[in-house]
């Protein structure tokens, strides 16, 4: 497709999306659908009018996915209520390392034993399509700081860390396959993959994060509304976080959310420190009319969802791109259907057994792990370190059908679910 008709189909859909929002609010389906349902109608499976090829476009799709997800994980994490405490942190945490484990094993069991893959590769499609998604996952994540909803809590942390766990694991798949080093019996993947490049990612995101809230709470307050400064210093932050661990050997994704959590965090309480007592109310004062930290809080350099919306739309018709009809094979249905129906709930119960959480909660988290994009970026930053072009043909194949029936099944139920769910405050 040219140039010129990618911009009018992109400009078009926009156009059409942003007309028809009213509408769409109202229709018991997510947004991604109607974008994977215009991929797959202009790509091979019908008009032909264009054709995406992962393989050949690895690098493009991976910068395309990887700057998606690192402008999702940080607008997650400035969404993040404060303060974090362990008791409400607790079980995203179980989630993001004790049930990805055993999602990715379960997922690497059955690539080995019923999709007859190599062990490295079973290991590395489970770190793939493991991984809940930060960019797809909008309709279930936190809304505003102020959201106290436990369930979007609680998938919306589990998508910023999940990384920290699947990195590894791709990482371990690849040494599996001879494409990287794992040293003897594995002690370079344990010292390294995964403990100093987590605990390493973490720290540079907490550090950078503190201290760009800490800089900020020094400039004058009077820095004009309306001029992108702030979403300067936000992308800014996450350019100099990601750089810095990449060069480190650590996690970027994970230093992006926990560079965006630890701004949020610290600016609130900055700010609650700034702020004198708040005045008794007088006869006739509403509480809304006091100052508070809401009010007197450094403005954060929060994202507007434009530019999640626009890298939604691009990656989306892009996979409805790759679809041909053929695509749908028993093989990558098959994974899909046992990623949704038994990996993830099972390992979401397993995780989540020692939790006071409650079983309608869980029900709802096993359910609502959404892949998308992220799976996208693992699988071409394994493409692009040497995987074989036969074996990443047929991670292309499976991974591609899991993600759009992911989009398919999650985004057709997300609404419904949701408006029958009640939310539980605190």
């Amino acid at each position: 497709m040219a140039s010129a008709a990618w911009f009018l189909l992109l400009g078009g859909l926009m156009l059409a999306m942003g007309l028809m929002a009213p509408f769409m609010r109202r229709m018991p389906v997510s947004t991604a659908i109607v974008y994977l349902a215009v991929g797959i109608v202009v790509g091979p499976s019908v008009l032909n009018l264009f054709h995406f090829n992962p393989l050949k476009e690895s690098a493009l799709l991976e910068a395309l996915a990887e700057a998606a997800v690192l402008i999702a994980l940080f607008a997650a994490g400035m969404k993040l209520p404060a303060p974090a405490t362990w008791s409400r942190w607790r079980t995203p945490i179980l989630l993001a390392s004790l049930s990805m484990t055993i999602t990715v094993g379960l997922i690497a069991a059955f690539g080995y034993y019923v999709l007859e893959l190599p062990l490295g590769a079973a290991v590395l499609l489970g770190a793939i399509v493991a991984p809940t998604d930060p960019v797809l996952a909008t309709d279930v994540q936190v809304r505003h700081p102020g959201d106290r909803d436990r369930l979007r809590f609680a998938l919306t942390c589990e998508a910023g860390m999940n990384d920290g766990t699947a990195f590894p694991f791709v990482m371990l798949g690849l040494g599996l396959l001879g494409l990287h080093e794992l040293g003897a019996f594995g002690a370079r993947w344990v010292l390294v993959d995964v403990g100093w490049a987590t605990l390493a990612g973490v720290a540079v995101g907490v550090a950078g994060g503190v201290a760009l809230a800490r800089g900020a709470a020094r400039l004058p307050r009077g820095r004009p509304e309306g001029t992108g400064f702030d979403e300067f210093l936000g992308l800014g932050l996450i350019g100099v976080v990601y750089g810095a661990s990449v060069l480190l050997h650590a996690w970027g994704f994970l230093a992006v959310f926990f560079a965006a959590v630890a701004l949020r965090q610290t600016e609130l309480r900055l700010a609650g420190d700034a702020s004198p007592p708040a005045p008794a109310a007088s006869p006739g004062e509403g509480a809304e009319d006091l100052p508070g930290i809401a009010e007197d809080s450094i403005r954060s350099p929060v994202f507007k969802e434009q530019l999640e919306r626009l890298s939604e739309i691009v990656l989306v018709l892009l996979i409805g791109g790759t679809l041909f009809i053929d695509s749908w094979s028993w093989r990558a249905v098959a994974l899909a259907l046992f990623l949704f129906l038994v990996a993830r709930p099972l390992s979401v119960l397993i995780g989540t057994f020692a939790t006071r959480t409650r079983w309608t909660l869980r029900g709802m988290i096993a359910w609502f792990g959404v892949r998308g994009i992220g799976s996208l970026y693992y699988l071409m930053y394994a493409i692009r370190h040497g995987l074989p072009e036969s074996l990443a043909m047929d991670l292309i194949h499976l991974t591609l059908i899991v993600v759009t029936l992911s989009i398919l099944v999650h985004g057709l139920s997300v609404k419904p679910l949701m408006l029958r769910f009640r939310p539980e405050a605190g």
